[in-house]
Protein backbone atom coordinates (compact mmCIF):
# COMPACT_ATOMS: atom_id res chain seq x y z
CA UNK A 1 0.00 0.00 0.00
CA UNK A 2 2.92 2.60 0.64
CA UNK A 3 4.51 1.69 -2.78
CA UNK A 4 1.45 2.92 -4.17
CA UNK A 5 0.57 6.33 -2.09
CA UNK A 6 4.73 6.22 -2.47
CA UNK A 7 4.04 6.18 -6.63
CA UNK A 8 1.04 8.02 -6.66
CA UNK A 9 3.04 11.07 -5.25
CA UNK A 10 5.97 10.91 -7.53
CA UNK A 11 3.76 10.85 -10.47
CA UNK A 12 1.16 13.86 -8.75
CA UNK A 13 4.72 15.78 -7.91
CA UNK A 14 5.64 16.30 -11.70
CA UNK A 15 1.95 17.43 -12.48
CA UNK A 16 2.76 20.97 -11.38
CA UNK A 17 5.96 21.03 -12.23
CA UNK A 18 6.91 24.50 -14.30
CA UNK A 19 9.26 26.21 -16.47
CA UNK A 20 10.31 29.92 -16.31
CA UNK A 21 10.86 31.25 -19.26
CA UNK A 22 10.54 30.17 -23.09
CA UNK A 23 11.66 26.76 -24.08
CA UNK A 24 13.36 26.90 -27.41
CA UNK A 25 13.62 23.71 -30.02
CA UNK A 26 16.80 23.33 -31.45
CA UNK A 27 17.03 23.88 -35.41
CA UNK A 28 19.04 21.52 -37.01
CA UNK A 29 20.12 22.10 -40.42
CA UNK A 30 20.47 18.95 -42.60
CA UNK A 31 22.52 18.98 -45.48
CA UNK A 32 19.63 18.08 -48.48
CA UNK A 33 21.61 17.32 -52.07
CA UNK A 34 19.29 18.91 -54.79
CA UNK A 35 19.09 17.32 -57.85
CA UNK A 36 16.50 15.44 -60.76
CA UNK A 37 13.42 13.92 -58.51
CA UNK A 38 13.69 16.49 -55.35
CA UNK A 39 10.48 17.96 -55.80
CA UNK A 40 8.96 14.54 -55.84
CA UNK A 41 10.86 13.65 -53.03
CA UNK A 42 9.59 17.05 -50.83
CA UNK A 43 5.83 16.50 -52.40
CA UNK A 44 5.66 12.89 -51.21
CA UNK A 45 8.16 12.10 -48.13
CA UNK A 46 8.49 16.01 -46.53
CA UNK A 47 5.37 16.35 -45.40
CA UNK A 48 5.33 13.69 -43.02
CA UNK A 49 9.26 13.46 -41.59
CA UNK A 50 12.18 15.89 -41.84
CA UNK A 51 15.15 15.56 -44.51
CA UNK A 52 17.11 14.26 -41.13
CA UNK A 53 15.01 10.48 -41.14
CA UNK A 54 16.35 9.89 -44.92
CA UNK A 55 19.57 11.04 -43.82
CA UNK A 56 20.24 9.05 -40.63
CA UNK A 57 19.64 6.03 -42.60
CA UNK A 58 22.89 6.10 -43.79
CA UNK A 59 24.60 5.36 -47.26
CA UNK A 60 22.53 2.55 -48.92
CA UNK A 61 21.57 -0.10 -51.31
CA UNK A 62 19.00 0.84 -54.13
CA UNK A 63 17.17 -2.38 -52.78
CA UNK A 64 16.77 -0.97 -49.25
CA UNK A 65 15.62 2.69 -50.48
CA UNK A 66 12.95 1.08 -53.09
CA UNK A 67 11.82 -1.34 -49.61
CA UNK A 68 11.43 1.98 -48.14
CA UNK A 69 9.40 3.47 -50.19
CA UNK A 70 7.06 0.79 -50.35
CA UNK A 71 7.24 0.75 -46.31
CA UNK A 72 5.72 4.30 -46.83
CA UNK A 73 3.16 3.40 -49.05
CA UNK A 74 1.74 -0.07 -47.62
CA UNK A 75 2.69 0.35 -43.97
CA UNK A 76 2.11 3.97 -43.38
CA UNK A 77 -0.84 4.96 -46.14
CA UNK A 78 1.83 7.45 -47.98
CA UNK A 79 -0.33 8.56 -50.80
CA UNK A 80 2.99 7.65 -53.81
CA UNK A 81 2.30 6.37 -57.16
CA UNK A 82 4.08 3.85 -58.40
CA UNK A 83 5.96 6.85 -60.92
CA UNK A 84 6.32 8.91 -58.17
CA UNK A 85 8.12 6.12 -56.01
CA UNK A 86 10.47 5.38 -58.95
CA UNK A 87 11.58 8.62 -58.85
CA UNK A 88 11.86 9.05 -55.71
CA UNK A 89 13.83 5.51 -55.25
CA UNK A 90 16.25 7.17 -57.93
CA UNK A 91 16.47 10.34 -56.47
CA UNK A 92 17.13 8.39 -52.75
CA UNK A 93 19.99 6.07 -54.29
CA UNK A 94 21.93 8.79 -56.44
CA UNK A 95 21.99 11.03 -53.82
CA UNK A 96 22.31 9.18 -50.38
CA UNK A 97 23.12 5.50 -51.88
CA UNK A 98 26.42 3.22 -51.79
CA UNK A 99 26.24 2.32 -55.22
CA UNK A 100 25.13 -1.57 -54.69
CA UNK A 101 21.93 -2.61 -56.07
CA UNK A 102 21.36 -5.01 -53.03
Amino acid sequence: MKKIIFGSLIVATSLFAQVKGDIEVPYIPYEIKMGKGFDTVQANCLMCHSFGYIINQGPQSREFWREKVEKMIKAFGAPITQKDAKIIEDYLFKHYGNGKEK
